[in-house]
């Protein structure tokens, strides 16, 4: 039988980061949410580490993801690596995690600078961007009127779920998620319309009918501007050539 979740991260705080200043418990076990195979997502911070890392092991049969940093490497990932991303998945960990160590007031200032994080939002979106994400969905979404099989339409699907979750929230300025945390950003923000999203890729995938998701897709992109197709144009950056011909090679 497992220990505890949290009698587990203080036994991994003693025997593998005695030296860090913080230890943070976050994830499902935090939130109430944890099922029989869920694992123990950890942030560990220490004065100074060569290089930010993460690692994977087995603890007391407890899956553990650990990610460890320390301040300089925690402020880049969060500015550099998170944020432009849109998906703040480093910044939840700290400002939700559970205090194992024993510096709470180093620990107060690390959950005081994601919670601000967090409270700014990530990078507005430009117009470039808001046209480009309208033209992929746009894209799939003429894909799915007349998909050529049934295991072609549910990749689509699944590709147009990122799509439309990603536009939903940074078109609004408002942090996105990814995988598992994309229904629970959509119902945290719009019960209504995550329960309508969800019933139409429900409905796809049963019913082989995308006739609701491509309708959905439309309603979320028209206060943008709706679909994007004609005279949508995308240019490269002009440094992208390999100087030489082809033909010589």
């Amino acid at each position: 039988m497992k220990i505890n979740a949290i009698e587990a991260a203080s036994q991994i705080y003693k025997e593998r980061y005695t030296g860090a200043r913080a230890l943070l418990l976050a994830g499902s076990v935090i939130r109430g949410e944890s099922t029989q195979f869920s694992d123990l997502d950890i942030v560990v911070i220490f004065d100074h580490v060569e290089a930010a890392y993460r690692e994977s092991f087995t603890f007391e049969d407890w899956p553990v993801e650990v990610f460890v940093h320390d301040p300089e490497t925690l402020r880049y990932f969060f500015e550099s690596i998170d944020g432009p991303t849109g998906i703040p998945s480093l910044p939840n960990m700290v400002f939700e995690g559970l205090e194992i160590s024993s510096d709470l007031e180093f620990t107060e200032d690390l959950k005081r600078y994601a919670k601000e994080f967090l409270e700014a939002g990530p990078p507005t979106w430009t117009l470039d961007d808001l046209d480009r994400y309208r033209y992929a969905i746009t894209d799939l979404c003429d894909d799915l009127r007349a998909p050529r099989s049934y295991q072609e339409m549910l990749g689509t699907i699944g590709v147009l779920q990122e799509q439309l979750t990603h536009f939903y929230f940074r078109s609004q300025k408002k942090w996105s998620g990814k995988g598992k945390t994309m229904a629970r950003r959509w119902i945290e923000e719009n019960p209504a319309l995550a329960a309508e999203f969800f019933d139409a890729l429900g409905s796809a995938s049963k019913t082989e009918d995308p006739s609701r998701i491509i309708a959905f897709s439309e309603k979320i992109l028209r206060p943008y501007g709706g679909w994007n197709f004609n005279g949508h144009r995308l240019s490269a950056p002009s440094q992208w050539r390999s100087p030489g011909s082809l033909l010589s090679l």
